[in-house]
């Protein structure tokens, strides 16, 4: 297959998101698609989908859309079941029914040649068998167990209907089978979103192995980093290729940047010299012909452009002028965490300047231990003794704001009460809130805004402990690089969750890993875990789950509690989303906004219901 886009542009209502995208799709790249949040990155792929998206561009070659062969388009979003009744078994075997209605073709040549002895039977029962074995009949049952493993299902869940499990897990589901399908060309949209560490490298694997083509849409740079051959920047509307993966992209796009930069300056130069020579001599009649023919040299010439400088904006801060703690920040006695039930004890004294990187699967208890160290729960059992001078800053992955009725200035104030009207927007304008910005109300601002706010609010207020729970969802990789630098040079203590490997490597001095139902203390950060983890080197185990046997009556009941209200939620969500595919909401800019900010807070609302739905399943 190939797919040739030249000069092509995308423009919705009143709003250009792509002025000149050129690409080449050939048979079995694996291409990344990069860029700031808002660059345009989803819309390009839902017109690579959809050509009628594209109109033509803003560059000098014709618009143009060429494609070579027959292929079939794989994208999450068209992925959809045919009845909640079925179970996951069912379902994911579905992709495979041309498959298992062969099985069933072969075993009833098998039964015919036992009855009778017919040339015509054997010959089409060897046609059958040749062709069930190249289209991967005695490998398919192989794949699909090992993605359901990967993807974190168990023998149990596969018996169970698909309306038994949260929205979230039938995402996965639905991802597995578009996965399953192998389309020739597979478009995948942050597919690490909302993945635990282990899911996200089985899944590298699997797609490094993906025998088709591939692009994916992702600020995992790490993900990237291992995957890809091919890297598409949006920047400014436009589209540059680079070969290579993410690291090399980011070394030749300078190295690009360094070349156009001294070529427009030289050409510059000389063009400054050509006029020059003709304003000297152009009066002078021996001279006036030569003179003119600098002119047209300046004419002839193909003119380069200035090249502009990367979009570097995000936000700034410093996070100097912290008072100073005493030495034992937290100590962590006999600690039990959980809701209702222990998800493990921990002893552990947390240190002044130390950076824990916290990792697990979902729903295991990251985020309960965070918030139990914040004295947003009570432990079950055991204690925490604070240290002396602590001044803790907490971020909140679901991005929970005072009143979503504030706008941001009001809920910044209301944060930090000491803070002057003027001081207040100065503070917002270097988180890149400015003038009437910092008047929207909570309420319809964007995942990244609330992030920024949520940030900006924490880290004016000088913390010098720093719990984080997810913080570089919703950032860009710009955005995350920044904070990375940020929380590098802050001399606090730093305790975070993340399921984003660079970054925790980046960050983290040692780290709390939740696994194999154990909580495990690593004095080291993430690239020595990696290294011993392969080795299987023994490691300090500072507490394991309880094993008790839990009353789950009551569990059950707040489980089918949540999932009647995340179907709810996703019903809403399914609607709205349909609504923006509407004529007369996606040529009325206001219109879109508005639901556009409906979408992301019940997708919100939803991470929260995921979350809770995770806990209690793990408790059973």
């Amino acid at each position: 297959m190939n797919i040739k886009i030249r000069n092509a542009g995308v423009t919705i209502g009143i709003n250009t998101i792509l002025e000149e995208v050129n690409m080449d799709i050939n048979d079995k790249d694996k291409i990344a698609i990069v860029g700031r949040n808002g660059a345009g990155k989803t819309t390009l792929l839902k017109a690579i989908i959809d050509n009628s998206f594209f109109s033509a561009g803003i560059g000098d070659e014709p618009f143009s859309i060429t494609k070579l062969g027959k292929f079939k388009i794989g994208y999450l979003e068209q992925i959809a079941f045919s009845s909640l009744e079925v179970t996951l078994i069912d379902e994911v075997k579905s992709v495979f029914n041309d498959l298992i209605e062969m099985e069933n073709k072969i075993n009833n040549l098998v039964y015919e040649m036992n009855i009778k002895n017919d040339d015509k039977v054997i010959l089409e029962y060897t046609k059958t068998l040749e062709d069930y074995k190249l289209r991967g009949g005695y490998s398919y049952q192989k794949e699909y167990e090992g993605l359901l493993n990967k993807f974190g299902f168990t023998d149990e869940d596969k018996v169970k209907k698909l309306k038994e499990f949260s929205g979230g897990e039938r995402t996965k589901i639905a991802f597995i089978k578009l996965l399953l399908s192998k389309p020739d060309l597979l478009l995948l949209d942050e597919p690490t979103n909302h993945l635990d560490i282990k899911t996200i490298e089985n899944l590298e694997t699997y797609l490094k192995d993906y025998p088709k083509t591939l692009i994916i849409v992702s600020h995992d740079r790490m993900f990237l980093d291992n995957i890809v051959n091919v890297v598409y920047e949006i920047d400014y509307g436009k589209t540059y290729r680079y070969k290579g993966n993410y690291s090399n992209y980011e070394i030749e796009k300078e190295k690009r940047y360094e070349k156009t930069l001294k070529d427009y300056e030289y050409q510059q130069k000389e063009i400054k010299r050509l006029r020059s020579i003709y304003e000297r001599f152009r009066n002078k009649p021996t001279k006036a012909s030569m003179a003119l023919s600098k002119l047209k040299q300046i004419e002839r010439m193909d003119l380069i452009e200035k090249p502009r400088g990367e979009d570097i904006r995000t936000f700034k801060t410093n996070l100097n002028g912290i008072v100073k703690p005493s030495k034992i920040i937290m100590n962590l006695k006999n600690l039990e965490i959980g809701y209702d039930n222990s998800l493990g004890k921990i002893n552990l004294e947390i240190l002044r300047e130390q950076k824990i990187g916290i990792i697990g699967e979902n729903g295991i208890g990251k985020s309960t231990l965070l918030k139990t160290i914040n004295k947003m729960l009570k432990p079950i059992k055991g204690e925490i003794e604070y240290g002396f001078n602590l001044n803790i800053g907490y971020f909140d992955q679901n991005l929970v704001m005072k009143s979503n009725d504030n706008s941001v200035l009001e809920e910044f104030r209301n944060y930090l009460p000491s803070f002057s009207y003027e001081e207040a927007r100065r503070a917002l304008g270097s988180f890149l809130f400015k003038d009437d910005d910092v008047l929207k109300k909570v309420n319809i601002l964007s995942g990244g805004e609330k992030v920024r706010l949520q940030l900006c609010k924490i880290f004016y207020n000088k913390p010098n402990v720093l719990i984080l729970d997810e913080p570089t969802n919703h950032m860009d990789i710009i955005s995350k690089e920044h904070l990375e630098s940020i929380l590098k040079e802050y001399s606090g203590t730093l305790i975070f969750v993340s399921h984003d490997r660079y970054f925790i490597k980046k960050i983290a001095t040692s780290l709390i890993a939740f696994e194999n139902n154990e909580i495990t203390y690593y004095p080291y950060g993430y690239k020595e875990y990696e290294e011993k983890r392969k080795n299987n080197i023994e490691t300090k185990v500072i507490s394991k789950k309880s094993n008790k046997k839990v009353n789950t009556n009551n569990i059950d009941k707040e489980i089918k509690k949540i999932e009647k209200e995340i179907n709810k939620k996703e019903n809403e969500l399914n609607n709205l989303q349909k609504e923006l595919y509407k004529e007369e909401v996606y040529t009325d800019y206001k219109k879109g906004i508005e639901i556009n900010k409906m979408i992301e807070s019940i997708n919100n609302e939803l991470n929260t219901l995921y979350n809770k739905w995770e806990e209690l399943n793990n408790k059973k």
